[in-house]
């Protein structure tokens, strides 16, 4: 018998276990190309909510998440990371993974950021896109139910005859109920003293406790106490009033001239995240907005069943900062 020489032993010997390798490595390479190109959402997305639970914020992501969790099958979460207007919450989404899986959930307070503080921790026009805004709902000016302000020309006299008497609870300075509540004493040539709470939910229980006089915010988060007879809608914002309580007058009716704010709730993602996957977020998003629970959540709450995708929604979030920097023109705030 005839041996191959010892060299050609060898790498025949090291071409076999190289084939070996190659293969096998194939092999594992295959699943992981495979997870790669799963479609999203393939595990469980968290949507960062910016404030403390009970606000406007809160309770419409946490509707949406539970709808998004039904229409996907994977679950969607919603954790609470307040503080700094919104800042620490969203700066904390502007450095995460662009693949979809960390979101941000905020309202109109976004676009007043440029005009709250002389540095943001992250690019407020490039870093955080916008994907969705969804849950339009006008803003009302309530006050405890035992109030003596009946109506809200009531509250502005007293206003008048005594300024920075007649107090307003927010969530903090820079909030949308914040400069919402000074747009209406500048509309109304009245001072009112600002109480400043950690939160939106905090500032309806000073108003439930008659701590603060009156309290704008979103309808999402008063109708509840309103519909349970704890508090009183004095007015609401927009050009029409609203369904579940048409007795209250909007601020034009109520004899003020001003229009007052309507606040969007919107999903923003980091830059970056692939287009598929917001696109697919959009979709899921409107098919959310269209169905009847939502439609009857947004109803009970006053709000307008509606969505915007991504390109309309930029054009909204442009059109809303530099209003707001119109009311930061005009109020004493100074930036932080």
């Amino acid at each position: 018998m005839i041996h191959p020489e010892p060299n050609k032993q060898v790498q025949a010997s090291r071409r076999f276990m190289l084939l070996a390798v190659m293969a096998a490595a194939a092999g594992s390479v295959a699943p992981l190309a495979h997870a790669q190109q799963a479609p999203w959402p393939g595990k469980t997305v968290k949507i960062i909510v910016p404030y403390p639970p009970g606000g406007a914020v809160d309770v419409a992501t946490r509707k949406m998440a539970q709808k998004l969790t039904e229409q996907t099958g994977q679950s969607f979460i919603v954790e609470n990371k307040p503080g700094a207007t919104g800042t620490i919450g969203a700066s904390f989404v502007a450095q995460a993974q662009p693949d979809g899986y960390t979101l941000l959930a905020n309202d109109t307070t976004y676009s007043l950021l440029p005009h709250i503080f002389k540095k943001l921790p992250f690019d407020h026009a490039t870093q955080l896109v916008p994907v969705s805004a969804y849950l339009f709902a006008p803003m009302g000016l309530a006050v405890n139910a035992g109030s003596k302000y009946k109506t809200l020309a009531e509250l502005t006299a007293q206003a008048k005859a005594a300024p920075n008497t007649v107090t307003y609870g927010t969530g903090g300075p820079g909030t949308t109920p914040h400069f919402a509540s000074e747009a209406l004493g500048i509309a109304t040539g009245v001072n009112f003293m600002h109480i400043p709470y950690k939160g939106a939910g905090e500032a309806t229980a000073g108003l439930l406790s008659s701590t603060i006089d009156f309290q704008i915010a979103s309808t999402t988060s008063l109708m509840g106490n309103v519909k349970g007879g704890k508090l009183r809608l004095l007015a609401v914002s927009g050009d029409k009033r609203l369904a579940a309580l048409p007795d209250v007058p909007t601020f034009q009716e109520a004899g003020v001239n001003w229009r007052g704010v309507v606040n969007w709730t919107g999903l923003w993602a980091p830059q970056g995240t692939p287009a598929d996957v917001t696109q697919r977020l959009q979709k899921e998003v409107a098919t959310a907005m269209a169905s009847d629970d939502m439609k009857q959540f947004a109803q009970s709450t006053g709000a307008d069943a509606r969505q915007v995708g991504s390109e309309d929604f930029g054009r909204l979030l442009k059109d809303s900062t530099e209003a707001w920097g119109k009311v930061a023109a005009n109020t004493a705030f100074e930036k932080q």
